[in-house]
Order: structure tokens, then sequence, then C-alpha cells
């Protein structure tokens, strides 16, 4: 079985950063404040959406020849499924959040996903959660009540 799977990726420049895009996986992409964190982000991305595709036994389409596409920056991204899988599973979680916010962070291309591991990090390296961090066990939050 293939581990790795090597993708171009279109890099935009934007006000904010770069958006990144994936021209032969759909829906594939991610973005960055800088150029380093949107190759990091990339990577991520692209692991996940293989390693999702592979679990539904969808097909992993071609990528295309590089020279052929157009964009501001192009790059290889390798995704390495044995080292993602060694290092996590990905679980696929059901939010709502209220509809302008979905319109609002659609319209600006956030990747929620991303945008929700990163705020679950950092609530959990946060003083109060780093023995949840340690650990990785389940935990109940319990207010401290005085009367």
């Amino acid at each position: 079985m293939k581990t790795k799977y090597a993708y171009p990726a279109i890099f935009t420049k934007e006000e904010s950063g770069y958006f990144v895009d994936f021209p032969d996986i759909h829906p594939c992409y991610t973005e960055g404040k800088t150029l380093e964190e949107a190759v990091i982000m990339a990577k991520d991305v692209l692991e996940s959406r293989i390693e999702i595709a592979l679990e539904r036994n969808e097909p992993i389409p071609p990528p295309s020849d590089i020279d052929s596409l157009n964009g501001d920056k192009l790059m290889l991204i390798v995704a390495d499924i044995e080292n993602i899988k060694s290092q996590t599973r990905y679980v696929k979680k059901t939010l709502s959040i209220p509809h302008w916010l979905n319109v609002a962070a659609e319209k600006e291309h956030i990747n929620f996903s991303g945008v929700l591991q990163e705020a679950l990090k950092e609530r959990l390296a946060s003083p109060a959660e780093s023995v949840v961090a340690e650990t990785k066990r389940p935990y109940k939050r319990v207010q401290n009540v005085s009367k």
C-alpha cells in the first residue's frame, strides 16, 4: 500500500497571509499567516484528507503536473500517511454554529477543523489544563462553588 503522496498546492498571498488550495483534491484547502505556517498547515490538511479518503475506500486522484498549474506560488506538498497514522487518528465531529458565523468564516476561507484544533490545543496547554494534556485522560470540569 502506498504511504507517501505528493500533490501540488497553490499558495495565494492575501492580506491576512496565504490561502492554500490543492486543485486535485476537493475539498482540500487551508491557510496560514506566514508562508511557513501555510506550508505546515497544507501538509496537515493534505494528510488528513488522504487518510479520510483511504478509510472510506474513496479513490485517490492522481496529482496534476505542477508545470500545468498557474498561481502565485506553487509547491509540491508531501503527505506521509504512515507518519500521521503513528501520531494520531482523526475523529469526525459534528458541531453547530450560527448561520451568520458560518457564512462569514467561509467567505474568509477559514479552515474550521484547523481553527478548532488550534483552539483545543491552546486550551489544553493552559496551566489549568496541563495535567489533562499530559495524561490525555478525559476530564470533567468542576466549578468551585462557595457559599
